[in-house]
């Protein structure tokens, strides 16, 4: 499984985090191309089903959770809501 957690560009804490299981990824894409930041991509390396999984760029999740919702492999993604800070 695959978890980042970091600071957006401009130093402002991210409001979201993705976690993506790489092994129950199909590579099918669905989550690139609904993620509004443009925060997850396909890698360039196979996981052991031989396909493409989606990755976290590390930065900018707004935690929005569509990727999650349009995602057909139940488990693959978890979008985790992160407190503001005090």
């Amino acid at each position: 499984m695959i978890h980042f957690e970091y600071m957006t560009k401009d130093g402002k804490p991210d409001r979201g985090n993705v976690e993506l299981d790489s092994e129950e990824c199909k590579g099918c894409g669905l989550c690139v191309e609904a993620c509004p930041p443009e925060v997850l991509h396909l890698a360039e390396c196979l996981n052991h089903y031989g396909y493409h999984p989606a990755i976290y760029l590390g930065i900018g999740c707004t935690g929005c959770g569509i990727c999650f919702f349009v995602c057909p492999e139940p488990g693959a993604i978890t979008v985790l809501r992160l407190a503001a800070a005090a």
